[in-house]
């Protein structure tokens, strides 16, 4: 790679396409020129990066010629047909869908943990599930210093962790429900305005989600520890944007709840608000539009000696997507 480095967008025109061209900017990544790619239906559409306006191209094998670094988050079947062809064209590719994230030459990156699995890339670099990357910020300070046995976790996901279809859904939905009329749910399989609907993905034949699964494989993969114990349970709820993730952890060697507050404190990636006498504690709509993973009701775990229980939010279009991704091409350009 060059020192200026030319970019192209893998699904430029979605919530977490238009997020990578925001913090491309912010953090004033070099880029000496941008390629904006989509599906055919967004052809002859335009948007701006740096204050100038870049058409959409359409996304195609040949769409890579001169490419230093693509950001791809157009979809694992996407994923899986057009980043090949990037890598032939001499491409790094950091990819923000499932499809190459358990491939064992693939690593799995969260750059607060491992960015040591950077460099062994061979042309493609996986970023993990949204609520797998704010726990594992949350969770790797507390595993170096007491070894994680067993983690305990309960999401709950906002819809923009499924689209933005999905988003406009939950406002219409909310809409009709105030003003009492009849809801038919298009998007969702039951109503999400003011409900919540426990399963995320398809069910496998375990009985869990695929979604959970994820959560368990890419936490192990990451944190480079098989033998870590975790249970998922994974809950859409009328939230637009921030994942909420109630933890529960068990750890070999006894840790106090004030402990962790110390070691979180420090800990890159994080925000500590924990003071339950003046109610502060994280939430979706204080994490909306932030780059940290915020952390609070951290407290020692009354029924076991050795647990620890928490509460981990954070944006799932920025640090659970965009800026992971972005995170990890920066390490890639040093």
């Amino acid at each position: 790679m060059s020192k200026i480095y030319n970019v192209a967008i893998m699904g430029a025109t979605g919530a977490v396409g238009n997020c990578f061209l925001r913090i491309l900017e912010e953090r004033r990544f070099p880029v000496e020129n941008i390629r904006l790619l989509a599906s055919e239906r967004s052809k002859g559409k335009k948007l701006k990066f740096n204050g100038k306006l870049y058409p959409i191209e359409v996304l195609t094998h040949d769409s890579f010629g001169g490419i230093d670094l693509v950001l791809a988050s157009a979809g694992a079947s996407r994923s899986l047909e057009f980043l090949p062809s990037a890598v032939k064209a001499g491409a790094v590719c950091v990819d923000n869908s499932s499809a190459f994230r358990m491939e064992k030459d693939v690593p799995l990156v969260v750059p607060e943990v491992n960015s040591h699995r950077i460099k062994e890339h061979k042309g493609i670099i996986a970023n993990p599930n949204c609520s797998t990357i704010q726990m594992v910020v949350a969770l790797w300070p507390i595993h170096r210093i007491a070894k994680i046995k067993r983690i305990v976790v309960t999401t709950f996901q906002s819809v923009s962790g499924a689209g933005q279809k999905k988003v406009l859904e939950l406002w219409k939905q909310s809409k009709l429900f105030l003003a009492k009329k009849r809801i038919i749910p298009v998007e969702f399989s039951h109503r999400i305005a003011f409900n919540l609907i426990p399963q995320i993905d398809i069910f496998l034949d375990n009985a869990y989600t695929k979604e959970e699964m994820k959560i368990v494989n890419e936490t192990r993969k990451i944190m480079e520890d098989a033998s870590i114990q975790i249970n998922a349970t994974c809950v859409r709820v009328p939230v637009f944007y921030a994942h909420s993730e109630s933890v529960n952890l068990e750890t070999e060697r006894h840790i106090t709840a004030d402990e962790v507050r110390k070691i979180l404190s420090k800990a890159p990636g994080v925000r500590v608000i924990d003071d339950p006498n003046k109610q502060a504690y994280p939430m979706p709509a204080d994490a909306e539009g932030r780059d940290e993973v915020f952390v609070g009701r951290i407290r020692d775990d009354l029924s076991i000696e050795n647990g620890i229980s928490m509460w981990i939010v954070s944006d799932n279009i920025r640090k659970g997507a965009a800026l992971n991704a972005i995170q990890i091409a920066e390490y890639l350009v040093k």
